[in-house]
């Protein structure tokens, strides 16, 4: 009897987090699961589908015969010095919230002054911080493995053709390089899932205003423009 009176304290008091929470998944994964049901139909429906598409005819075309080398070699380096930065920028990020992880005692009544409707316990405050910090390690490990791909694909780029070596086609390189940006896209929609999961530091109802806020902004940055879609019909 007294188990059960703890585990149903204990759910209403924690109630409010766990429902912002799980609702935010929720949101985010029929978000993506609508944008891929999208792209199933209209291969051009999203930016990342259109990117997907020019980068097999950029490795196509330059893997051509007579195509200047140092193109690829500075578009690639462009590619891996932005996943480099974004790498370290979640490094900078990680030792943010694990110094924040060892304050957090000091800066509860702060941090807490407009959580009207959360728990303000000290357990929950780090499970927070423990949920953000994996967030932030999605994001550097993607970035990482980006920066891995987009390397190996700067040696196959410029094996020539004339060696007709059946592992190091244009198809397979491309299938290379759309990892490499596959990777980079996970670790940017990390950093954008942080947003939700920052705010619910403050409070639970802010996570879901910053859900409804992220949603909306993602299907701006994620939907391809229209001209392309319509030119791809055509």
């Amino acid at each position: 009897m007294v188990d059960s009176t703890l585990g149903a304290s204990w759910y209403s008091i924690f109630f409010n987090d766990l429902f912002s929470f799980i609702t935010t998944i929720v949101l985010l994964l029929i978000y993506h699961l609508y944008l891929r049901r999208k792209v199933r139909k209209d291969p051009t429906y999203t930016i990342q589908a259109v990117n997907i598409i020019a980068r097999t005819a950029w490795v196509e075309t330059l893997m051509a015969p007579g195509k200047p080398d140092v193109i690829a070699i500075q578009t690639l380096r462009n590619s891996t010095m932005a996943a480099t930065f974004l790498a370290s920028t979640a490094v900078l990020l990680i030792i943010g919230v694990l110094t924040l992880s060892g304050q957090g005692d000091k800066l509860s009544s702060t941090w807490h002054a407009l959580n009207a409707y959360g728990a303000k316990h000290s357990e929950l405050f780090l499970a927070k911080l423990i949920i953000l910090l994996l967030d932030l390690f999605v994001a550097f490990f993607s970035f990482a493995m980006s920066i891995r791909v987009f390397n190996h694909v700067g040696y196959m780029i410029n094996v020539p053709l004339s060696l007709n070596h059946k592992f190091i086609t244009p198809q397979h390189v491309a299938v290379h390089l759309n990892s490499a940006g596959r990777y980079y896209s996970l670790g940017m929609r990390a950093y954008y899932f942080s947003v939700p999961l920052v705010f619910w530091l403050f409070g639970p109802h802010f996570m879901l205003l910053a859900t409804f806020i992220l949603i909306p902004v993602l299907y701006k940055l994620d939907r391809a423009p229209k001209v392309l879609a319509d030119d791809y019909r055509q």
